[in-house]
């Protein structure tokens, strides 16, 4: 696989989000994005230690949508349908002619997901990859399954620059 992976972004809600962050900060792989004004999340504010912009008088929708328009293709890591948020994710993707990956957990185990969003990455180009997905309070494995698959991604990279 040719190496292109430059950064990781998203827009460090708990969840998918914030795993893919915690990937990226964990390997000292390039990470940031846009969250809501006030860094609210979920269940309060998200810490100063994530490498994410406020969007000022923006909320979560235009987070969404900026972080769409500022990288080359989004990944969405889902489980059973996509809802809320996710949703959306995909609906801005699509209407923003953006590439996307879908990755339903309950058909890919983490490895094959990061074999599969590699590949993805390869033959797009892509340089900055969004990662979106449900909130912890929506799907609580999500955590876990991101970090493992993103940090695997990474680790795929790092190799190939190294």
């Amino acid at each position: 696989m040719t190496e292109t992976l430059k950064k990781i972004v998203s827009g460090a809600q708990t969840g998918v989000d914030r795993a893919a962050l915690d990937a990226a900060l964990n390997l000292d792989f390039p990470c940031g994005g846009w969250c809501p004004q006030g860094r609210v999340d979920e269940f309060g504010t998200i810490p100063n230690h994530y490498p994410v912009k406020e969007l000022k008088r923006g909320g979560y929708h235009q987070r969404t949508l900026q972080n769409i328009i500022d990288s080359d293709a989004t990944l969405i890591i889902y489980t059973n349908e996509l809802e809320g948020g996710t949703q959306e994710t995909l609906f801005r993707c699509i209407k923003q002619r953006k590439p996307y990956k879908l990755i339903d957990t309950r058909e890919t185990s983490a490895a094959r997901a990061a074999e599969l969003t590699g590949e993805f990455v390869c033959q797009k180009s892509i340089a900055t990859l969004n990662v979106a997905g449900p909130r912890a309070s929506k799907w609580p494995e999500a955590y876990d399954y991101t970090l493992e698959t993103v940090e695997a991604l990474i680790k795929h990279f790092l190799s190939d620059i190294r």
